[in-house]
């Protein structure tokens, strides 16, 4: 039985040692040097007397930066990994309330590092990464090792409050990738697209994925996302046929029409999540790529990422959602009511998470932890902890689980509950729009669409009314040249509702 995310690499090693695992526009490293140096790294920590206790990860998106997180797990620590992107004050927030006493950097973070309120010892991957292997230190933690062990903590991207880190262990992460890449029929053929930002949960889809199955990943540099023509041509210049993507990163492919001019020609799978994805812009990539496999994925941080897949088998109407599907294996979804009881065919309700996925809960905060990590309400008999995402679903007349909406974006308006991801929806179907977001005005009572696209404001009012009752129209409309985004690629109502 596999314990331990490290005998991934261990075991794809032995078969393809030189061929290469992680790649950039500057450097290329094949498993045997991820395993080395990984190994040299583990080796190191262990002799400063780091042992089952975080590690900051504060290195540039690249190849090394897998290696840093790979090596503090061989010394039997857990990686905190970090971004510039993330923002200073964050990053200060979050060694605050991780405390760690070692803190991994490259050259291009060192300086500022040192410059941070919180003081930490600080170890630059070039240093660290070239030395000698102690096999008896390494062989020693792995005796000791279990399942239930950390391995990360990844803090939610929200952009206020104090952040959350969530952290995951060996057992949880083993599932979800064991699962995802069955799903994905990934295996020593497949190159992957990275587009996520390593500091986020959903990068592990590729980094793990790739040392399971024996995989590539290409790092994309995230400004051809801002050149939909140059990132197809990133994406066929690397042979990539497998991506795992947000949905908007898609949509700004489709909703500039590069699809017509070029074609992602190796690519047979593209799974994609964290939205909604707009029939409109779905229908653009079918259209193009007619023989690839399109997979919704859904899950929160705090369930070790995707829980739930769907692969669209079927053609979907402007307004009709594409499902979230069903669980993984070993995972079960319950949708709960009001009242804490399974919901009813066409019921709305809570989706919760059940199962091993389910991670240990929020670091050094045990008040939040036991607000969202709850007792089961339908198992009286003994303990057992389910995740309360937050999220609003329903099954369809098919059976399939369909998302809706955040509970916090359900509203009160005109005397009637609304679903505000309902009226994105059918915005989303309106000629010549091509993304759309709601936001609530508590302060005036109103509710305020943001698009982008070609249409006139007064034509999408027009189509709303035809499409919605009169209490969920909006009062009020926007066009925006682009919605803002948060890091890890979703809409940010946030600085959306600052324009209202």
């Amino acid at each position: 039985m596999q314990i331990n995310i490290l005998e991934y690499l261990e075991q794809t090693v032995k078969r393809l040692p030189d061929k290469t695992a992680y790649a950039d526009e500057q450097e290329k490293l094949s498993f045997l040097e991820v395993y080395d140096r990984a190994r040299v790294i583990g080796s190191y920590l262990s002799g400063k007397g780091l042992y089952k206790e975080p590690v900051a990860v504060f290195m540039k998106k690249q190849p090394a930066t897998a290696v840093a997180y790979f090596g503090a797990i061989y010394a039997g620590c857990f990686y905190v990994p970090l971004d510039q992107e993330m923002g200073l004050n964050r990053i200060e927030m979050i060694l605050e309330k991780m405390k760690p006493k070692a803190a991994i950097c490259d050259e291009s973070t060192v300086d500022l590092m040192k410059t941070l309120n919180y003081k930490v010892k600080i170890f630059t991957y070039e240093d660290i990464s070239v030395g000698e292997i102690d096999e008896l230190s390494l062989s020693s933690i792995r005796d000791k090792a279990i399942d239930f062990d950390p391995i990360y903590t990844v803090f939610t991207s929200g952009s206020t409050g104090t952040p959350k880190g969530v952290i995951a262990n060996h057992r949880s992460v083993i599932d979800y990738i064991d699962n995802l890449m069955e799903v994905l029929k990934a295996d020593e053929d497949t190159v992957f697209g990275n587009q996520t930002p390593f500091y986020l949960d959903a990068s592990l889809k590729e980094v793990l994925g790739t040392i399971k199955c024996g995989a590539t990943t290409y790092i994309i540099p995230k400004s051809h996302f801002m050149f939909p023509v140059k990132l197809v041509e990133c994406l066929n210049e690397y042979k990539i046929n497998t991506v795992c993507w947000v949905v908007t990163a898609l949509v700004i492919i489709s909703s500039f029409k590069v699809l017509e001019k070029a074609v992602p020609e190796y690519l047979h799978t593209i799974a994609f999540g964290s939205e909604v994805f707009p029939i409109k812009q779905f229908n653009l990539w079918r259209k193009h790529l007619p023989d690839a496999r399109f997979i919704n994925l859904y899950g929160p941080t705090e369930a070790t990422g995707m829980s739930c897949y769907y692969e669209v088998n079927r053609v979907f109407e402007l307004d009709d959602p594409i499902p979230i599907g069903k669980p993984f294996k070993n995972t079960q979804v319950l949708l709960l009511n009001d009242k804490d009881e399974e919901a009813a065919a066409g019921e709305l309700g809570e989706i919760c998470i059940r199962g091993v996925g389910v991670t240990l809960g929020y670091y050094n905060d045990l008040e939040r932890t036991r607000e969202a990590y709850v007792q089961n309400p339908t198992c009286k008999a003994y303990p057992e902890i389910i995740y309360r995402t937050g999220d609003l679903g329903r099954y369809n007349e098919r059976g399939e689980l369909i998302f809706v909406s955040r509970r916090d974006y359900q509203i009160k308006h005109m005397g009637h509950r609304i679903e505000l991801g309902e009226i994105e929806v059918c915005a989303n179907t309106v000629d010549d729009v091509e993304s759309a977001c709601c936001i609530y005005d508590s302060h005036k009572s109103r509710i305020v669409l943001f698009y982008t696209g070609a249409a006139i404001g007064k034509d999408v009012i027009m189509y709303l009314k035809e499409k919605l009752p009169r209490y969920m129209v909006p009062n009020h409309i926007v066009n925006l040249e682009a919605l803002p985004l948060t890091t890890n690629g979703k809409i940010d109502r946030i600085k959306l509702a600052d324009k209202i």
